[in-house]
């Protein structure tokens, strides 16, 4: 059979994606075949790996820290039905404790 690809190979190219925001199916060849890379996202999300990783950062953080993330998120005009170019979506997410 083929030889499993490396978790920390596959870990990588999931941080590209969420990184970059491109398609899985654009996943540059040095992280692994994208299927595996998507594959391993859905998998790990079903058996809760994300969440215990989040879970375990934000028990290690000073309990006064707060954050906020703010992306900006591009938006082709068919994707929301739009009629005007390309939509720019702020997103934001306020985290305290």
């Amino acid at each position: 059979g083929v030889a499993r690809t490396d978790d920390r190979r596959v870990l990588n190219g999931i941080f590209y994606i969420l990184r970059t925001g491109s398609p899985w199916r654009d996943l540059p060849e040095r992280y692994g075949p994208y299927t595996t890379a998507y594959n391993r996202f859905n998998r790990w999300a079903k058996v809760g790996v994300w969440l215990r990783i989040f879970e375990t950062f934000a028990a290690q953080s000073p309990q006064s820290l707060q954050f906020i993330d703010s992306s900006i998120i591009r938006a082709h005009q068919h994707a929301a039905g739009g009629k005007k170019g390309a939509r720019i979506t702020p997103l934001a997410v306020l985290v305290e404790d």
